[in-house]
């Protein structure tokens, strides 16, 4: 634990930062991570209030500042940053502030204002906040985010994920703000590969493709068969991408 944020790691070599969509947390990326460290240093971590890091409730906070900080006391000063959704951004304001050697985004979050599509997700997601309902929030998050080929099994750990960041999050008295660091994507001039998902929200979509155009040395692959969160949906054909890439 660094400063409230749990974080892991395995393997030796290059060091590998996975940074876990903002629906789940660093257990997503588990498969990941047991195949990875055979060749390099896998460091995951948990954002404020997902998974094993407390919220510090009433405290201003930047994911990629709580990042930065375990890096550096990791003796970590470049890495290839991996991040799935919400993670994708932080990679991408860690990238900003030098720290990253290379780049893979699974649908990330950009700098796009969000469309209707993903607003109508999140306020559904909020009506059954108000209501009390985090089981069937949860549950909504899952259906919206995981694609076809996702197994039961794989819809039942999100869904464990979700509600753990809901029970941490509204537990939180007072509430915690969440600062977003700039991005300047033509800026971020080291190698990226960008994946977006034939079964995602348009707006991901719209966002990979988007950053694969400003990011200078970035390639865009598409992948039909996936939804929003490809780690969980075909782990291994996501650990060998990630192989093949890094």
């Amino acid at each position: 634990m660094t400063d409230e944020l749990w974080h892991d790691e395995r393997g030796t070599g290059d060091a590998v930062v996975l940074l876990h969509s903002a629906a789940a947390d660093s257990g997503m990326w588990e498969e990941q991570a047991e195949a990875l460290a055979g060749r390099f240093r896998v460091i995951r971590v948990d954002f404020r209030g997902h998974g094993r890091s407390s919220y510090g409730a009433g405290r201003a906070y930047s994911d990629a500042d709580d990042v930065a900080r375990v890096l550096a006391a990791l003796d970590v000063t470049r890495a290839a940053l991996v991040g799935s959704s919400g993670g994708g951004r932080v990679a991408l304001e860690l990238a900003s502030a030098g720290l990253a050697g290379r780049l893979v985004l699974l649908n990330p979050v950009s700098t796009l204002e969000p469309t209707e599509d993903v607003r109508t997700y999140w306020k559904e997601e909020d009506r059954l906040l108000e209501q009390g309902d985090v089981q069937g929030a949860a549950e909504l998050n899952a259906r919206v985010l995981l694609g076809p080929l996702a197994t039961a099994g794989a819809r039942e750990r999100l869904v464990a994920m979700q509600r753990r960041v809901f029970e941490l999050q509204l537990a939180a008295d007072p509430e915690t703000s969440r600062i977003g660091r700039e991005i300047v994507p033509a800026a971020i001039d080291v190698p990226a590969l960008v994946v977006a998902g034939g079964h995602d929200l348009p707006y991901f979509v719209r966002s990979a493709r988007h950053l694969a155009a400003e990011l200078p040395r970035a390639e865009l692959r598409e992948l039909e068969w996936s939804g929003h969160l490809p780690a969980l949906e075909r782990p291994e054909e996501i650990s060998a991408l990630l192989l093949d890439y890094l």
